[in-house]
């Protein structure tokens, strides 16, 4: 596989140049790897946007056009993907959505996107997502973590809820449970029984990462 496509791939992600994106990946589909394409073609510019935006260096809107350049580049490559029968290895699944009566999104798609350059498959629900919803789509994409955003304090009492619909179901061990949010704060998490929470997008990287190695590790 040529380098230099490899690398022009990359910049494309960096630079949110969705077009120079799409280009190179015509050139080089129908002849390529495609698994190859995405995790040395256009997964390290995914990553690199990601730590400028986490130190600072970029804000959302730069991380924004990277991610939506990434997703037009997939829709080329994932085809191709699907029918050579390889699949892209993540460390793993999440359905993420804001809680029931609150329809808040802005601080769940940063999040979302930060987890997708760091390799996660992310399912967004949306906001308004009752605890149903939220546990019914964990079973059917076999997630490893169900996360719930609340932007205000009259709904941060269904995160409780969605976690106490687990345990009436008897799947409250299944899933790694994190929480986040304006009021949501460390206290909270552990009041209702979450695995987690976090204050920033890049520590919900971390405890993500560092949760489901634990999950995966045999300890809970």
């Amino acid at each position: 596989m040529d380098k230099e496509a490899l690398k022009n791939m990359s910049d494309a992600v960096i630079e949110g140049d969705t077009d120079a994106l799409v280009a190179v990946i015509n050139d080089v589909v129908n002849d390529a790897d495609p698994l190859q394409l995405i995790q040395e073609g256009m997964m390290p510019g995914l990553r690199k946007i990601g730590d400028m935006f986490s130190t600072g260096e970029i804000f959302l809107p730069e991380m924004l056009m990277a991610a939506e350049a990434f997703q037009e580049g997939m829709k080329i490559i994932e085809p191709k993907l699907l029918a050579s029968g390889q699949k892209m290895e993540s460390p793993g699944t999440i359905v993420f959505g804001t809680v029931m009566t609150d329809i808040h999104e802005i601080g769940k798609n940063i999040v979302i996107t930060l987890m997708k350059t760091h390799g996660f498959n992310v399912i967004d629900l949306g906001a308004n997502v009752s605890p149903t919803t939220f546990v019914d789509e964990a079973e059917k994409a076999n997630a490893d973590v169900i996360a719930m955003s609340s932007l205000m304090t009259t709904t941060m009492t269904y995160q409780k809820d969605v976690i106490d619909y687990l345990r009436e179901k008897g799947l409250r061990d299944k899933y790694i449970v994190l929480v986040g949010g304006g009021p949501v704060d460390a206290e909270w998490a552990e009041q209702i029984g979450a695995d987690g929470q976090s204050d920033s997008a890049v520590g919900a990287i971390e405890i993500t990462k560092k949760l489901i190695s634990s999950k995966k590790g045999g300890s809970r």
